[in-house]
Parts: structure tokens; C-alpha cells; sequence
């Protein structure tokens, strides 16, 4: 019997959980389908009495969505790659070589991801004018490359180290250099890891805010969170657009996240464990 209680009760904490997590997103969705009357109606319609794409359609009227859209994947792609590419061979000697400063790399790695962001944009957005970088993707890309790299070189490293050294031993003893053993052996035994850095590094770019508002004023190259922005007037928040907006955005990450969460999990537990 108290087992039984006990059960129940937490069947119900769970599904009480489950609504308040995903009312939001049920919210969004619901308001991107209300027709724009019915937003404000009052009282209050959990369930509209009928169903429109007009703010879907609108969003593409009124904005460069489309171009907001094509800034965004540019940059989160091209950035992601970039850390991956980095991160590979970072995490690669970090796993497998013991160096003089070795843990005081990781330690400078660890303690990037405690500092506030917003505490550099002063300084990062003078760096960025100093070099004539504003109004420019690459400038977007360059801070995105450089933030994400720490904490993806993490990731992959708990990968690495789960790998036994001995795999790639056996391919130099068979002929392999390092770098072939590397390419040839490691990186595919690793593509799970991969997989999920990249798309942790993706969502990142595709989600940030801050830095693109910072750098990027020209509106033909702003990216999708910016557009975001650009729904709240002075006087007046545009919730249809907003709405529609927000359920374009977010579907990309809600893809990636259900495809790479266990991976992402694997790779945060095994650095810990490992670091």
C-alpha cells in the first residue's frame, strides 16, 4: 500500500510538472493560430473558436524572414563547424597527451563558462569596430567560434578519453600516423560525440541574442532572434508575429534536442567523470 501511494504521488508530481513545462509552448503555439482579435479577447480563449495561418503569412509580409532565416542558418552552421574542427583536435591532445599547464588548460576552460556574457560586450563590441566588423556575419561568427570552444572541447574530451589509447596504438603499429589513426579510427568510432557537439554548438548560434543585437544593425543581415526583437515596438508587442515566429525558430532546436539529448548527456557526464 505505501508503495502504491507512493507511486501515485509521484505520477502526479510528474504530470503536474509535464503541464507546467509545456503549457508555454502550447501557449505559443495557440496564439500563433488565434486570428488577432481573438489574442486580446477577454475572457481569456485556451482553445480559439477558429483557426488562422494569416500571422504565419504576415510574418513574411511585414519582414525579411525569410532572409532572417538564411542569416541565422549561415551562421550557426558555419560557426559550428568551425568549433568542431577545433574542438576535435583540442580535445584529442587534451585526452591523450599530459602536458606542463595540462590542468590548468582544463581549469581556464571550466571557468569561462562562470562569467556572464553580457559582462564583455562593451569591450568585445570596441574589438569589433576597432576592426571594422560591424554590420558583418563574420564578426557573429568569429565570437560565437571563440565562446563555444571551451565548453565543446569538454564535451568531446569525455568522448576521447572513453576510447582506449590502445585502439589507435594498433593502427600506427599497423602503418597509421597519428593523424591518420585519428581520422581513420578515432573520429569514427566518435561520431555520436561529434554529432551531439555540433548540435549543441548549432543550437547556440541559432538561439543567441545578445552579441547579434550588439554587432549587427544593418537589417539585411540581422538573424532570426534580432527579427524576434524586432516585434516588440515602444508602445506595442506584435504577439500574433511573435508567436509565429517563435514556433518557426524553435522547431529546428526542438528537432536537434530530441535527436542529440542523450548524447549531449553522455558526453557532459563522462568530462565530469573524467576531468
Amino acid at each position: 500500500m505505501k508503495q502504491r501511494i507512493l507511486g501515485m504521488s509521484k505520477f502526479v508530481y510528474l504530470t503536474v510538472y509535464l503541464l507546467i513545462m509545456v503549457f508555454p509552448l502550447y501557449w505559443i503555439v495557440i496564439t500563433s493560430l488565434k486570428p488577432q482579435k481573438d489574442i486580446f479577447s477577454y475572457p481569456i480563449k485556451y482553445w480559439p473558436e477558429r483557426f488562422t495561418l494569416d500571422n504565419y503569412v504576415n510574418i513574411f509580409k511585414i519582414s525579411k524572414f525569410h532572409i532572417y532565416i538564411g542569416n541565422s542558418l549561415l551562421v550557426a552552421i558555419f560557426s559550428a563547424a568551425i568549433v568542431l574542427v577545433i574542438a576535435i583536435l583540442s580535445a584529442y591532445v587534451l585526452a591523450r597527451f599530459k602536458f606542463r599547464g595540462h590542468k590548468q588548460i582544463m581549469l581556464a576552460f571550466f571557468a569561462t563558462q562562470m562569467l556572464p556574457g553580457f559582462v564583455a560586450l562593451a569591450p568585445l563590441y570596441l574589438m569589433m569596430s576597432s576592426m571594422n566588423l560591424i554590420n558583418n556575419r563574420f564578426s557573429l561568427v568569429l565570437m560565437y567560434t571563440v565562446i563555444l570552444i571551451p565548453f565543446s572541447t569538454i564535451m568531446l574530451r569525455g568522448f576521447f578519453q572513453r576510447i582506449p589509447a590502445s585502439l589507435e596504438e594498433a593502427a600506427m603499429i599497423d602503418g597509421c600516423s597519428r593523424w591518420s589513426a585519428l581520422v581513420r579510427i578515432i573520429i569514427p568510432v566518435m561520431l555520436p560525440g561529434i554529432a551531439s557537439t555540433f548540435i549543441f554548438a548549432f543550437v547556440q548560434n541559432w538561439n543567441e541574442l545578445f552579441l547579434a543585437v550588439m554587432f549587427i544593425d544593418n537589417d539585411a543581415l540581422k538573424t532570426l532572434p534580432v527579427a524576434m526583437n524586432s516585434f516588440i515596438l515602444k508602445f506595442d508587442v506584435d504577439w500574433g508575429a511573435m508567436s509565429a515566429g517563435a514556433v518557426l525558430s524553435i522547431i529546428p532546436t526542438i528537432l536537434l534536442f530530441a535527436f542529440a539529448q542523450r548524447f549531449i548527456v553522455e558526453g557532459l557526464t563522462q568530462g565530469a567523470e573524467k576531468g
